[in-house]
């Protein structure tokens, strides 16, 4: 059983509508690549914010009297601020009555108040200062915007600290499924005249719980765990080499990291 190529993960993507999902956890077996650098997405994985999306976009749409549903939340996961607005307003239809950038400017004002309120999800403080401790490089990689990343952490700034880089949506023109943001997050851990070099793409771990940061890591050449929401369709989640319920369940020795402390 070999590691799963490239092209063979891009092939589960286009084949996953047809799937049927799967409620068990897995983790793809066989030789892994010798991991240097870890990569990690915040909303929803690092950070508990995904519902916080959701309570202030229903009190929008509610407002029109739609239903902000799961489905739709699901679109637009890891997609950058407008392209996401664009999203919902086209799926419930809003084009009248709202429009992608008036929905933006509505949920910031909800969001700005919720947003200091966000906590770590399980697991991510024993992580990130493992893997700071014992010298792994690592960093974020984020669609937020500077300003909500800002609020979003403003509680927990030590720990955000020790990443190595922080790249946010408004330092890319493209945002994920498309690869740019992983691979200028790899670009950053380069040296001075590229030395040293910044790591292959088949070095970086990415972890990701959207969809389309998924596709973005394939895209991107790297290896991906996956820490999907309960109610994401399993189907959705292949390709990835790993999918786990929580980053408090990942052992990083299986990657060849150092492991956690007895």
């Amino acid at each position: 059983q070999a590691f799963a190529s490239c092209n063979q993960r891009r092939s589960l993507l286009k084949s996953s509508a047809h799937s049927a999902p799967s409620k068990h956890l897995i983790t793809m077996s066989g030789p892994r690549p010798a991991i240097t650098t870890v990569l990690f997405d915040m909303d929803g994985l690092l950070l508990d914010t995904e519902s916080l999306y959701t309570v202030a976009q229903q009190q929008i749409v509610g407002g029109f009297g739609k239903t902000f549903t799961w489905e739709l939340k699901a679109k637009m996961m890891g997609q950058k601020a407008l392209a996401a607005a664009q999203i919902l307003v086209d799926d419930l239809q809003l084009h009248e009555q709202i429009t992608p950038e008036a929905f933006l400017k509505e949920r910031e004002e909800v969001l700005d108040v919720l947003f200091a309120t966000c906590s770590l999800m399980p697991g991510v403080d024993r992580l990130i200062r493992h893997l700071h401790k014992h010298g792994v490089p690592i960093a974020v990689a984020t669609s937020s915007h500077q300003r909500h990343f800002d609020l979003k952490t403003s509680s927990h700034k030590e720990l955000f600290s020790l990443f190595t880089h922080i790249i946010t949506g408004d330092q890319v023109v493209k945002g994920k499924p498309d690869p740019e943001i992983f691979l200028k997050a790899a670009a950053t851990f380069a040296g001075p005249g590229g030395s040293p070099a910044a790591p292959a793409p088949s070095q970086c771990l990415v972890f990701e719980d959207a969809p389309s940061g998924l596709q973005a890591a394939i895209a991107a050449g790297m290896p991906c765990v996956m820490v999907p929401d309960p109610n994401l369709d399993r189907a959705l989640c292949q390709g990835a080499d790993e999918i786990i319920g929580s980053i408090a369940d990942w052992d990083p020795s299986k990657w060849g990291l150092p492991a956690f402390d007895a």
